[in-house]
């Protein structure tokens, strides 16, 4: 029995071919249950309805012009307020029900041709399907491609390889000819193997869902890398904890200054004048909020925030800017900017669209831009730290650690010429997290852009350090967050998935976690370094007892 993906239509039954049922005349319908023909109650309520209607206005303007009270009525004036009520009814109730019945009649003949109705899954076993609910099955996974199966002739695994190996096969294919995603990634794997002479011992294939990534997150699979994965803590963020610890320790207080993703695309102009033109139209807050209404229909949680642009030449380069929810938001922001591309164009049909981005956003690079307006999240986090603590547990001291910031974290960088580095060793955090949470790695690059400063307080006798990353870019839904041992990381945190009480919290503490990580970090490395402990901690905490040369 397998378990595979299938487009979005109704189990036919095996041996059966039956059509989908269309309405006709001998349907059911709301005026069955009445007694007489449709067209005389229609007349019929029509009339009336009309006529008590005509009658208590005619009443109502006598009375106005003699001043009698209008709450005092007549027999024949009670019987034709009665007569009106019950025709409205009968009206009301008729159509509204024929209009109810043929609109329900309407969707289930076409709830299977809708794009964003939910996925299905059938289970096979010969010739017999059995249709299920995804979400009795499956919990909080995403929509991944459907690949339509192509069974291939009869062949062992074997022939399965040695035609990869050829070409005949591709092996990109393998998922949707073998219906089988682990069956595809074994082959897969033997077949590079033979290609490379290379053995892949040491690199697991058993005990992953192959089915999960279909898709997503990974194409042409031969295994997984095994990443252990430690905890630190706990750590005491604005007075709670991410978690269910009680502990004390580290207790840091943060502040989201900006959350927004950004996306910004080129187009090219015959001239550079005319791509001022479209610079003011964009820049001008009258026309914020068409643009705002054509960006927010892309999605639900897509809020367009503000648009930035630059130009060089007849070039111009459109950074849009907006709240994504719990979602790193790439995509989203993605179909709102063509949203607006195409709107655009009916203004200006000249307008060549080079590309959907154009590196002013600017993903997974150092730049001034992330630097400066911030990208993803934009977190500061500080913390006091008393002058006993200092000297006790970090073996230090508090103006050892101010003079050493200054040195290292501000002015090395700066001699460096450092973009955004202007910290000890953000990134390790960072990607630590990301790794650990089903984050883009290759973000780790403007994530961990973050200026680390230290200045004694209180008379000198404490310490204040803080941290400021403007461009912490995480989410808590989609991508690499759905995979289980990722999930599991975000659940431990308490932002596993949407918050849907208060869409976006998520993703923010998850930013806010970053950013203490981060503070943790730097204390502990600058204390380190200040002691003059490193080198002796790195060898004693950090080396392989492992013989390193009989592992090439």
């Amino acid at each position: 029995m397998d378990v595979c993906r299938r487009p979005l239509k109704p189990s036919i039954p095996h041996n059966h071919h039956q059509k989908r049922p269309t309405p006709s005349s001998d349907a059911a319908k709301a005026s069955d249950a009445l007694p007489l023909p449709l067209t005389i109650t229609n007349y019929f309520f029509f009339t009336l309805f009309f006529s008590v209607a005509y009658y208590l206005l005619d009443r109502w303007r006598d009375k106005i012009r003699t001043s009698t009270p209008l709450h005092i009525l007549t027999f024949y004036e009670l019987a034709a307020i009665l007569s009106l009520i019950a025709s409205f009814i009968y009206l009301l109730g008729f159509f509204g029900i024929d209009f109810v019945q043929s609109f329900i009649s309407r969707y289930s003949h076409d709830v299977w041709e809708l794009e964003n109705d939910e996925e299905q899954i059938f289970i096979r076993d010969g010739d017999c399907s059995i249709h299920c609910p995804v979400s009795s099955l499956i919990t909080n996974k995403p929509k991944s491609m459907d690949i339509p199966v192509t069974p291939l002739p009869l062949k062992d695994d074997e022939e399965l390889v040695k035609s990869v190996v050829s070409g005949d096969i591709p092996s990109y294919s393998l998922e949707s000819k073998l219906g089988d995603c682990f069956k595809a990634a074994s082959i897969r794997r033997e077949a590079l193997q033979r290609l490379t002479g290379r053995s892949l011992e040491g690199l697991p294939l058993e005990g992953f869902d192959y089915e999960s990534i279909l898709g997503q997150c990974c194409e042409m699979p031969v295994g997984y890398v095994q990443i252990p994965v430690g905890i630190a803590g706990p750590l005491l963020l604005n007075g709670r904890m991410p978690r269910g610890q009680h502990q004390q320790g580290l207790q840091s207080y943060l502040c989201i200054w900006g959350d927004g993703m950004t996306r910004a695309p080129v187009v090219r102009f015959a001239s550079a004048k005319r791509a001022t033109e479209l610079k003011f139209f964009l820049e001008d807050p009258l026309n914020f909020d068409t643009l705002t209404v054509v960006f927010n229909k892309s999605s639900r949680y897509a809020r367009l925030q503000g648009i930035q642009c630059a130009i060089a030449g007849k070039n111009l380069y459109i950074r849009f800017s907006c709240s994504t929810g719990d979602a790193m938001g790439m995509n989203m922001v993605s179909k709102g900017v063509q949203n607006v591309l195409d709107f655009l164009q009916n203004d200006f049909p000249e307008m060549d669209v080079i590309g959907i981005s154009g590196n002013f956003c600017s993903d997974k690079k150092p730049a001034a831009v992330n630097w400066i307006e911030g990208r993803g999240k934009s977190v500061v986090c500080e913390a006091v730290i008393n002058g006993e603590v200092v000297a006790k547990v970090l073996k230090t001291t508090v103006s050892a650690l101010v003079e050493l910031n200054m040195l290292k974290n501000l002015t090395g960088s700066a001699v460096a010429g450092s973009l955004g580095g202007f910290n000890a060793h953000a990134a390790n955090i960072v990607s630590a997290i990301f790794l650990a949470t089903g984050q883009d790695p290759a973000q780790n690059v403007e994530s961990s852009h973050c200026i680390t400063m230290m200045e004694a307080v209180n008379n000198g006798r404490d310490l204040h350090v803080s941290v400021t990353m403007p461009s912490i870019e995480v989410g808590t839904v989609g991508g690499g967050t759905q995979l289980a041992s990722q999930s599991a990381c975000l659940n431990l945190l308490g932002v596993k998935g949407a918050n849907k009480e208060s869409p976006g919290s998520n993703s923010q503490l998850l930013a806010t976690i970053v950013a203490g990580s981060v503070l943790a970090g730097e204390l502990s490395l600058m204390s380190a370094i200040a002691a003059g402990q490193l080198v002796k901690s790195h060898m004693k905490y950090n080396r392989s007892s492992g013989d390193v040369t009989k592992l090439g």
